[in-house]
C-alpha cells in the first residue's frame, strides 16, 4: 500500500524534504561521474555548466512563484529565494547585508566537498559551475542583480566553501 504523502505528519514531511535534497544531490553526482568516466573531466565541468545555467533559473522562478516572493524585488527577493534551495536543506549557509546594495552569500558547509574531504581528495574545482549556478539564479529572481565570486575550489578556501557577492544595480 503506498502512503499518502498529504497524511504525512510535519515532522515526516521534513525528513522527506532531507531525504529529497539529498537524493537530488546524489543525482546530480551520478550523473558529473557518467559524462566524467565517459568523456573526461572538462567536457563533465561543460556539461555541468549547461545543466546548471538551465536549472539554477527554473528553480529560482519556481521558488519566486510558488512562495509570493516579488518579482524585481531585489536583494530581498534574492536573499528569501535562497532559503528555498534545495541546497538550503543539506548545506549550511549564511547571508549577511553588507549596505542596502550588497548581499553576501556564504556556503558554511558543502555536502559535496565535505564528503570529498573525508575521502582525502581535494576540493572539486566548482567555480566555474557555480559563477553560473549563482548568476542565472539571481537573474531570475531579479534582472539588476549582478553577482561576484569572493572565493570558490579552487581558490583555498578556509572559513567558508564559497562565497558570493551580489550587488543591485
Amino acid at each position: 500500500m503506498l502512503t499518502d504523502i498529504n497524511s504525512l505528519p510535519k515532522e515526516d514531511l521534513i525528513k522527506l524534504l532531507g531525504i529529497y535534497a539529498k537524493n537530488w544531490l546524489a543525482h546530480d553526482g551520478c550523473w558529473f561521474l557518467a559524462i566524467e568516466e565517459k568523456y573526461g573531466i572538462d567536457m563533465a565541468i561543460e556539461m555541468d555548466i549547461k545543466a546548471w545555467e538551465r536549472f539554477a533559473a527554473v528553480e529560482a522562478k519556481r521558488i519566486v512563484k510558488e512562495f509570493n516572493i516579488p518579482e524585481n524585488g531585489g536583494l530581498t527577493s534574492l536573499e528569501e529565494a535562497f532559503s528555498y534551495r534545495l541546497y538550503a536543506m543539506i548545506n549550511k549557509q549564511e547571508v549577511e547585508w553588507k549596505d542596502e546594495n550588497t548581499l553576501l552569500f556564504r556556503m558554511k558547509e558543502c555536502r559535496v566537498q565535505a564528503a570529498r574531504r573525508r575521502k582525502n581528495l581535494p576540493d572539486f574545482p566548482c567555480k566555474p559551475v557555480g559563477k553560473v549556478e549563482f548568476t542565472e539564479f539571481s537573474k531570475a529572481v531579479d534582472s539588476r542583480i549582478q553577482t561576484k565570486c569572493i572565493v570558490c575550489p579552487p581558490d583555498p578556501v578556509e572559513n567558508e566553501y564559497c562565497s558570493w557577492e551580489f550587488t543591485l544595480k
